[in-house]
């Protein structure tokens, strides 16, 4: 029988007297029903009128938790290509063939949008896990309306194009066949060091200059990665990725993302230094970020892994978003703001100068465009 299990009282008593200490008291899920998962709980979606929770009452008469497995879900999508106007990011449209992912990271901003599907931010987010088989089909049908212009089109930004489901359905490398059949710009950001099976693929698009891929690395430390991103590859194998990758001439950029303050923080340079001998090009840094559920899911994982840290860690997050756990005006969300901030961009202006991460790259090509041929079209006259 899986039951739940609070912290210790000597972990708690810490936080008696500060701004976290609603965490008093937090039931969160045996560890031993939990393995590989990020989440510490599971809590209702946020449309939900109502919520249940399984307690051992002595009786045992609770019902035992399922196992946390992953549970795919087939989904036929109704379009493929994502749209955004955000000041804060680089791109205008993206590419999700996946919702969920299995990493469970945390801190992952995308976790509140399985609310949408009546399902939990907390471990539903990388156990159910929605698969949508018809992206390439779908992305052809949008690439080849007459109406479509070209541009850098994101993969990776949601969830994660190369997590474990991707090496059984292949999705993301359908979705770069039809990319390199038309000549069009893409742009990959992962964790999985799996991306170096579509080397083919990547090799051939960057003879073109149609393509970008950034390895997210967020720590060097093993124990600290398994607990923040419990099935991503190991930082050597994401290395590894980076070396093989920018070998066979295709461009690379690492992304020590997220920093976060008094856990993995004092590694900015340590990561940026071996990601620079493998490689790659350039580096970029994305401060932690707790929107929505995320706060409360990042805050049971220190309270699991962190006990001592709790108060501290979110004091600094505060210092970064105006005295507040999240800020998400456009232009501050990204980077924060206040000393903490300013620090990290000085060091990583530093680092990426100090270990040669500042290399000009140019823009990616959207003048090779080519409208693919649909199938499902009518016969032309002649």
């Amino acid at each position: 029988m899986a039951l739940h299990v609070a912290p210790s009282f000597e972990q708690l008593e810490k936080l008696s007297h500060t701004r976290d200490a609603d965490l008093v008291g937090r039931r969160l899920i045996d560890p031993r029903s939990n393995r590989g998962r990020g989440a510490q709980s599971n809590r209702a979606s946020r449309f939900d009128t109502q919520s249940r929770e399984p307690v051992d009452d002595g009786w045992g008469q609770v019902e035992d938790l399922k196992p946390f497995e992953t549970i795919e879900h087939i989904e036929r999508a109704r379009s493929i290509i994502t749209r955004n106007d955000s000041p804060d990011i680089g791109f205008d449209r993206s590419i999700n063939a996946y919702r969920g992912c299995e990493h469970g990271c945390p801190y992952c901003f995308a976790r509140p949008s399985h609310n949408y599907l009546g399902l939990s931010a907390g471990i539903d987010f990388e156990r159910d896990i929605y698969v949508k088989v018809n992206a390439a089909e779908l992305l052809r049908r949008e690439l080849s309306d007459k109406r479509y212009r070209p541009k850098p089109i994101a993969m990776g930004t949601n969830t994660d194009p190369y997590q474990p489901a991707e090496r059984k359905h292949k999705l993301t490398r359908s979705i770069l066949e039809v990319m390199l059949e038309t000549r069009h710009p893409v742009t990959i950001t992962t964790k999985n060091a799996l991306v170096v099976r579509d080397l083919d693929l990547l090799q051939e698009l960057a003879s073109h200059n149609l393509v970008r891929v950034a390895l997210s690395i967020t720590s060097m430390d093993h124990r600290l990665s398994r607990t923040l991103e419990p099935r991503a590859s190991t930082p050597e194998k994401r290395l590894e990725a980076l070396r093989l990758m920018s070998e066979a001439g295709v461009p690379t950029t690492v992304m020590a993302a997220p920093m976060i303050p008094a856990i993995n923080d004092m590694e900015l340079e340590r990561i940026l230094d071996a990601a620079a001998a493998q490689g790659a090009l350039d580096a970029s840094v994305v401060l932690l970020r707790l929107p929505g559920e995320v706060r409360e899911i990042f805050r049971e994982w220190l309270l699991r892994h962190f006990p001592d840290r709790v108060s501290h860690v979110m004091n600094l997050v505060r210092d970064t978003r105006g005295g507040k756990d999240y800020n998400a005006k456009f232009g501050e969300r990204m980077v924060g703001e206040g000393a903490y901030a300013q620090l990290l961009r000085q060091r990583l202006e530093r680092a990426r100068t100090r270990y040669g991460l500042d290399k000009q790259v140019p823009a990616l090509r959207t003048d090779l465009f080519t409208p693919p041929q649909r199938e499902d079209r009518q016969l032309q006259l002649f």
